[in-house]
């Protein structure tokens, strides 16, 4: 991820921002006390399972928290670099509805990998499908090359995520 732009909407910045708050204020404690709790046990500590599981859980939390730093010291919203009134385009942090050739319809948030969360309706600007619609209008039809084949889609509808 050398010295990479991450994009992310608000919504995605202050989510990233509270879990590492959350972090460094809650979780470390936590840890910290499980830690302090196995040593005072004392014994053998390579035999003590409560010390190894601490370490193993500070070992993530600190690791996550050096994620998140790092997220987010790289982090452009994409807000602020994309103006704002209604978009004629698909871009980042559009939403995007779509109808494939069946009929069935779906809409999309586009958003920077780091937030994307397809389950919940949030593709990446890098995913496949995320790739054939950015710069589209409504009315384009795009056709999508993905590991399941090819896919073809019309553009019904631009518009911008309420926040």
């Amino acid at each position: 991820m050398a010295d990479e732009i991450v994009h992310l909407t608000k919504e995605g910045y202050r989510k990233f921002e509270a879990e590492l708050n959350y972090l460094r204020t809650v979780r470390r404690s936590e840890v910290a006390e499980r830690l302090r709790q196995a040593l005072e046990e004392g014994g053998d500590l390579t035999e003590n399972a409560e010390y190894e599981a601490a370490k193993n859980d500070q070992a993530f939390v600190e690791g996550r928290i050096q994620q998140l730093e790092l997220l987010l010291s790289r982090a452009r919203i994409i807000d602020e670099e994309e103006g704002s009134g209604p978009p004629h385009v698909v871009r980042l942090n559009t939403l995007v509805t779509i109808q494939d050739e069946g009929g069935e319809t779906g809409t999309y948030h586009i958003v920077g990998s780091a937030e994307a969360d397809p389950r919940a309706g949030r593709i990446s600007d890098a995913s496949p499908l995320g790739r054939a619609l950015l710069g589209k209008q409504v009315g384009d039809v795009v056709r999508v090359e993905a590991p399941d084949g090819e896919f073809t889609y019309r553009i019904l509808s631009i518009a911008e995520p309420s926040d």
